[in-house]
């Protein structure tokens, strides 16, 4: 996953884009990128954050980086932003999204006369970079833009910086958010909506699907409409979207506590107390809390002085280990006691065996999971959610393969009133080591959202685009 920032404003921007990028930290953990356009015309800084958080690697930058207008990336792939010089003029880059078909697109690029493109650790190309090749076969940027979007298999949101201002365009199904913000002499767009509250701003409005607006420190326009109707990804507010953030007038706090409602609806399990697996399973574990009237408690506490998120090394056993390491018992929370655990979601399951591990090794009597969102059955095509390489890596594909081979018949584990959506979520369950196991049936997440159900991707769950 990715994110990013972007600030035109009267005065330097550098402050307001600094920590404007860093609250994307929780979107990804592999690179961040600052480029900003002043008076000695583009400077532009990339660190790996790996090892180190975002303002950790970037205060050095932060003082000898000066501009009137920049774009700042957080990602969990290719380094970006990119500096650009073309036939439309020398501009700044930084994507979020994901691109299908890239083998035909380069195909097509070099039948059109590119030369070539650097190719990335691994054989990859850099999704940025051939995204900037796409629009540089425009007439224009807007159109260049509008071009991509039309070419594209996956999705694509595009901060393009140029000495002028700054383009910003949402990909063509609004997949994820785009958000423009305002002060007295600045405007800012954002992805998380939260990033720029302590900044200064308030919000103005969020892009419409394929919408592409100008924006400068005097306002933004409308450069090319939206196409059509929004398809958001929902997994944003069941897991990956920060806390304070909200998309499509919804917040994901609120949204993940109505989850955690509507799960405690369909249940009658007696138990002690309701635990959220921190930080996403909180605000699902207090609308849980609150609708059972089960006592919310806190069987661990997470520390994070120290240690990364779960998912950023890419060894399995490594992230397990950190998944493991930053979960401390506080033993008379645990001990005896039947316990309810909420987490957003279950993936390929080894993280949360460890934790049924951990908690049954502190002495709990009981650990009853429930999911805040249906079994995942399908990669996501559109957003790099997971390092997952094959979707027989999802724990509920296995199990399906396991019951009735590789080949089955998908559509009656999509019910969650059919025998075989029982039968795979038991034999999960048996895997895992639970006492039970309940999923969030999609029907209840979607209500939990009070959008139309048109405007909610859900993919992952249930295979429709």
């Amino acid at each position: 996953m990715s994110g990013f920032f972007g600030v035109a404003s009267k005065k330097d921007c550098v402050f307001d884009l600094f920590f404007g990028t860093d609250y994307h930290s929780h979107l990804g953990t592999r690179r961040g990128g600052m480029a900003v356009y002043g008076k000695d015309g583009f400077n532009r800084a990339i660190h790996n954050i790996e090892n180190a958080p975002f303002r950790t690697k970037f205060e050095r930058d932060f003082e000898t980086m000066h501009g009137t207008l920049g774009i700042g990336c957080i990602s969990d792939s290719e380094p970006q932003p990119l500096l650009v010089r073309s036939h439309l003029g020398n501009f700044a880059i930084a994507t979020v999204g994901r691109i299908n078909n890239t083998d035909e697109l380069v195909k097509q690029a070099f039948d059109g006369g590119t030369t070539h493109f650097l190719e990335m650790s691994g054989g990859s190309i850099n999704a940025t970079e051939l995204t900037a090749a796409l629009i540089n076969r425009g007439s224009t940027i807007a159109e260049g833009i509008r071009y991509a979007q039309s070419v594209i298999d996956g999705s694509m949101s595009i901060l393009l910086l140029t000495p002028d201002g700054i383009y910003a365009a949402r990909d063509a199904k609004g997949r994820t958010p785009v958000v423009i913000g305002r002060k007295a002499d600045a405007r800012c767009i954002a992805f998380e909506s939260f990033s720029y509250l302590n900044l200064g701003y308030e919000r103005v409005r969020e892009l419409g699907p394929g919408e592409i607006a100008f924006v400068t420190a005097d306002g933004d326009e409308t450069v090319s409409p939206p196409l059509g109707e929004t398809r958001i990804c929902t997994f944003l507010w069941v897991y990956y979207g920060y806390p304070a953030s909200s998309y499509e007038g919804l917040s994901v706090e609120q949204m993940r506590y109505n989850c955690g409602d509507m799960l405690a609806r369909r249940d009658n399990t007696p138990a002690d107390s309701v635990a959220g697996l921190p930080d996403s399973g909180t605000a699902h574990a207090i609308g849980y809390a609150n609708r059972s009237h089960i006592p919310l408690a806190r069987p661990f506490v997470k520390y994070t002085p120290t240690w990364p998120r779960s998912f950023m090394p890419q060894n399995q056993s490594r992230r397990d280990l950190i998944a493991h390491m930053k979960l401390i018992p506080i033993d008379d929370m645990i001990r005896g006691k039947r316990l309810i655990l909420i987490d957003d979601s279950l993936v390929r399951g080894t993280q949360m065996r460890g934790t049924a591990d951990f908690l049954y090794r502190n002495g709990a009597k009981e650990v009853h999971i429930r999911l805040s969102c249906p079994p995942l059955l399908f990669g996501c095509p559109y957003l790099n959610f997971s390092r997952s390489t094959s979707e027989m890596e999802l724990i509920a594909r296995r199990k399906i393969a396991e019951l009735e081979g590789p080949k089955a018949d998908l559509s009656p584990y999509l019910d969650p009133d059919s025998a075989q959506y029982a039968a795979m979520v038991d034999a999960i369950r048996g895997e895992l080591g639970f006492t039970s196991l309940k999923y969030h049936r999609l029907d209840d997440m979607l209500e939990s959202t009070g959008l139309p159900h048109c405007k909610c991707c859900t993919y992952c769950w249930n295979g429709k685009k």
